[in-house]
């Protein structure tokens, strides 16, 4: 068992494994903690859309086998309301790209095969208990006790909750977040998929939506108010609320099937500035923390582990930390630019809460909101650009 290693990094998700693979395979020492078993992290069902230049990172660095294999592209998105629905096809907009749907557990799965592959060390069932950004060094607690591991540089990949994010002081890191007021129930379906295209339903009863996940599994979302207990949420009540708010009796009803999963989704937001202190680098959702509306959060994960990963390699390898120094200000104008989009599409998506004396107000906002989506190209190309791109 290492006591020293190069670079640590808490975390084996996207951003701690893609981060890893780069490091691998320009020959850096790496060793990668994991709070959970290996069985655990490949059955999460997270996100599964994969913008472009995240397909073009994992593509590049060989990465993408079972991406390319299994992986669907998607070029259209569905909006549903009271006066009919609308579909953009944004793969004939903005740069003509679109998006892969891979789910994240089969690239977590892939990922983890080549890591171990390329020589990298993977430790699962480590509980990190604390982190010292100066001297790049971690706790922590695993089957066999407690132990501790230094290393040049620590990466902090664990996530909005992890102990990585607590390491970095309140000065002079600004902690900025915003609480949406907004809960949805996720759940997993094995049914296929009831839409071609990804499909927002807007709903004075609250917001729905529809994402294929695999050809047998799709993804749908479904808003409930704040502190709802998701097992309140049997199978015939779940299926009911989504047919009325997807308008399944004018537009033809859903494909059912057995839920697998549900859960709360809090929408919250939350960005660390600056993402880096001493030898410590935030990475995914432990630099920010981004609601699902816009299917960013994997992404900026890949993104930022690219540019950390060439940060790392010049400071390793050519002596220049240059790159590494300037880690925060690379990242942070592409996170506030995601948030600034997942901030206008929740605002699209979901009405007002209650009564609220401005409650018509806000509605017809939204509408005038949808109706310059549907008739703008310009805002078409706009929202083509934001929403496939970082």
């Amino acid at each position: 068992m290492v006591d020293h290693t190069t670079v640590l990094i808490v975390g084996a998700g996207p951003a701690g494994l893609v981060l890893g693979n780069l490091l691998r395979a320009r020959g850096i020492d790496t060793l990668i903690v994991e709070r959970a078993s290996r069985e655990q992290v490949q059955v999460r069902a997270r996100a599964g859309f994969l913008c472009p230049n995240s397909a073009r990172v994992l593509t590049e660095h060989g990465l993408a086998a079972g991406m390319l294999h299994k992986g669907r592209s998607h070029g259209t998105c569905a909006f549903r309301a009271e006066d009919g629905e609308f579909e953009l096809n944004y793969a004939q907009l903005g740069q003509g790209e679109v998006h892969t749907v891979y789910p994240q557990q089969d690239l977590v799965t892939d990922l983890i095969t080549e890591y171990l592959d390329r020589g990298g060390e993977l430790r699962f069932g480590v509980t990190v208990t604390g982190v010292d950004a100066d001297t790049a060094t971690i706790t922590y607690r695993d089957a066999n006790g407690a132990g501790e591991v230094t290393g040049r540089f620590v990466a902090g990949c664990d996530g909005g909750n992890g102990v990585t994010r607590t390491a970095v002081p309140a000065t002079p890191a600004r902690r900025h977040g915003r609480d949406h007021g907004i809960t949805w129930l996720a759940v997993l379906a094995e049914a296929a998929q009831s839409m071609a295209a990804v499909t927002y339903a807007i709903h004075d009863d609250g917001f729905a939506g529809h994402m294929a996940r695999s050809p047998q599994v799709t993804r749908y979302y479904l808003q409930v108010p704040p502190g709802d207990d998701p097992a309140a949420w049997t199978d015939e009540r779940t299926w009911a609320a989504l047919e009325t708010r997807m308008r399944a009796a004018e537009f033809g009803p859903l494909r059912r099937g057995r839920i697998t999963e549900r859960r709360i989704v809090r929408l919250r937001s939350e960005v660390v500035d600056p993402i880096q202190y001493a030898r410590l680098f935030l990475v995914g959702d432990a630099a920010s923390l981004i609601s699902p509306s816009a299917a960013k959060g994997a992404n900026l994960a890949i993104m930022e582990a690219e540019v950390l990963a060439a940060a790392l390699a010049d400071a390793l390898t050519r002596d220049d930390d240059r790159a590494l120094a300037a880690y925060s200000r690379t990242c942070l104008p592409r996170i506030w630019r995601a948030q600034e989009f997942s901030h206008w599409m929740i605002d699209l998506l979901h009405g007002p809460a209650g009564a609220a004396p401005d409650a018509g107000y806000q509605r017809s906002l939204r509408r005038a909101r949808l109706d310059s989506l549907r008739e703008s190209h310009t805002h078409q190309n706009l929202f083509a650009e934001r929403y496939l791109g970082l």
